[in-house]
Order: C-alpha cells, then structure tokens, then sequence
C-alpha cells in the first residue's frame, strides 16, 4: 500500500493545483473585489487537499489487507446515499434530504434509529439556517415550499 499512497498523493497534488489555479480565475464580483469573493472556499480546499496529499506521501500508511467483500458492498452503498442526496436536493429538498442521508448514515455507524433521526433533524435544520440566514446562500426547501 505503500506505492498506492504515494501515487494517489501525487495525482491528489496535481489535482489540488489544478483545482487551486482554476479556483483563481473566477470572475470579478459584481461591485468590486471583495476579501471574500467566489474563489476564497474553492482556494482553501485546494490547500488543505495539497498539504493533505505531501503528507500521504511522506508518511504512507503501513501495508494493510483489503477490505472483505460486506464492507465494500456497505462503502458502494453510503456513495450511492450521498449520490442520491445530492440529486434530491433540487426535488424534495435540503431539509428533507439532509434528514434522510444524516439519519441513515448515523444509522449505520451505530446509533439507535430514534437517535439517528433527532441527530438527521437538528443537523439538516441548523445547517439550512446557517446557509439561508448567515451566509446568506439559497438552499432550495423543495417540497417544504408549499
């Protein structure tokens, strides 16, 4: 595994500044340049992504055994679960979506379905408010619209 990490930190790297060059090359905002523009969150995940990459490769993690076949068909099953948020979103939803994905992955990192579903609650409800009302970024609601 070691090779692995290596070579999945380097092209991580290229990926960090690639994605860090394009990130600067957003438009202007409307009404000047601000401290805090498009480019600034784009620009910060390209730097953590990076620092994360040099480290992997410099200090790769010790050759390990694959996965068996349940923990891989349960990791194939949380990214569909993310997929699926991530295109429900529009129809159904931010609030009703976040509660369903938070509450089912809670779920399956062992909380109890009543925990699951209170952590599924407050999660997708503060985050909305944090978007909607603090950084003042629409979420769509979706079928709450109504």
């Amino acid at each position: 595994m070691r090779i692995n990490d290596r070579v999945f930190g380097l092209l991580m790297l290229i990926l960090a500044v690639i994605y860090g060059v394009e990130a600067t090359k957003f438009p202007e905002p409307f009404g000047g340049s601000e401290s805090v523009g498009p480019e600034t969150f784009p620009i910060i995940l390209s730097f953590i992504l990076g620092v994360s990459a040099i480290y992997m490769m410099l200090r790769p993690d010790p050759d390990q055994a694959w996965p068996v076949k349940s923990m891989l068909i349960e990791l194939g099953i949380t990214a569909l679960v993310i997929l699926l948020f991530a295109w429900a979103i529009e129809y159904i939803g931010f609030i009703l979506s976040a509660f369903a994905m938070v509450s089912y992955l809670c779920w399956r990192m062992g909380a109890n379905p009543t925990k699951s579903a209170i952590i599924g609650s407050v999660s997708s409800v503060s985050i909305f408010l944090l978007f909607n009302n603090v950084l003042e970024l629409a979420l769509p609601l979706g079928l709450l619209e109504l």
